[in-house]
């Protein structure tokens, strides 16, 4: 439900061209933001940054880029080479549909990450925040990028909430307004926000007085009020289907050749849902069977 109108001052302009000086010095220096990263490696930084810390992923970045630099590289390698390099970042679907992305633009683009946000969106996997991010971050266009630390920026800066309410279209209309009307700084703006929210108005312990804007932010004006809604649930691993999933990745990940029933029962001792993450894994196209019984890494 959207925010009553506020009852604050008028918002002020500057908010935007405030937060892109701030992060010329606050930006962290993660390599896919230094001068020159070309669309293609900005793509791949997006997919993998997908409910994974930035820690995580940078070495599988750095290697990633270093074996394959372009789509047509990529699009070149078996799915079972490359669910070995995304190796322990999770969700290893988001690997398979990187290829697939790779095939696409090989095939449909000449091997050239289009700018055009519909043109990124009609990609293999790529949805609406990634599109834009690469739009922008990787092409430079001013595009509002929302992910949720810009979400929670929005909701505490402009809507004095303290967590953001449910996605909604007009998420990308609130970052616009925020944004400066130049648009290589626009297009700062865009990053600078998503960092602020990473760094500054994080979720449970917010470093107000840290934040550039705090003097405008609606939520302290408001008298930072507690969220009012119900308290959030942590996702936990540990016994999950997600965890079951990886240690079967795991022993086929690192056999040279595929692997017999009774290796996997080794990697879980829940036979039941040891079976069900199998089961999944191969739906998935994660895992194939051979025609003796056993399992492997996708060949084709």
């Amino acid at each position: 439900m959207d925010s009553p109108a506020r009852t604050l001052p008028p918002f002020p302009d500057t908010v935007g061209e405030v937060l892109v000086d701030w992060f010329a010095d606050a930006a962290r220096d993660l390599p896919w933001r230094r001068p020159g990263t070309d669309p293609w490696a900005v793509l791949v930084s997006e997919v993998m940054l997908q409910q994974t810390p930035v820690a995580r992923v940078e070495p599988v970045w750095r290697q990633w880029m270093g074996r394959w630099p372009t789509p047509a590289a990529l699009a070149a390698a078996s799915p079972a080479e490359v669910i070995r390099a995304w190796g322990k970042l999770g969700y290893p679907r988001r690997a398979l549909r990187l290829r697939e992305t790779a095939v696409a633009l090989t095939e449909r683009h000449g091997g050239v990450v289009p700018a055009d946000v519909a043109a990124l969106e009609a990609l293999p996997g790529i949805g609406t925040y990634t599109a834009r991010a690469v739009a922008c971050f990787g092409h430079g266009q001013p595009q509002p990028v929302v992910d949720t630390n810009v979400r929670r920026v929005v909701a505490r800066l402009v809507h004095g909430r303290a967590e953001a309410a449910p996605a909604r279209a007009a998420d990308l209309t609130d970052v616009a307004a925020l944004a400066p009307a130049d648009p290589g700084r626009a297009a700062r703006f865009s990053v600078a926000v998503m960092e602020l929210g990473a760094l500054v108005c994080v979720a449970r312990t917010p470093r107000c007085a840290a934040c550039p804007v705090r003097t405008d932010c609606a939520w302290r004006l408001a008298g930072s009020p507690a969220p009012d809604g119900p308290p959030r649930r942590v996702q936990k691993f540990a016994g999950t289907d997600r965890q079951v999933r990886g240690r079967l990745l795991d022993v086929l990940r690192s056999a040279e050749g595929p692997v017999a029933a009774p290796q996997l029962d080794e990697a879980w001792a829940d036979a039941v849902q040891r079976s069900r993450c199998l089961d999944s894994l191969l739906a998935d196209g994660l895992v194939e069977q051979t025609a003796d019984g056993r399992f492997t890494l996708p060949t084709g």
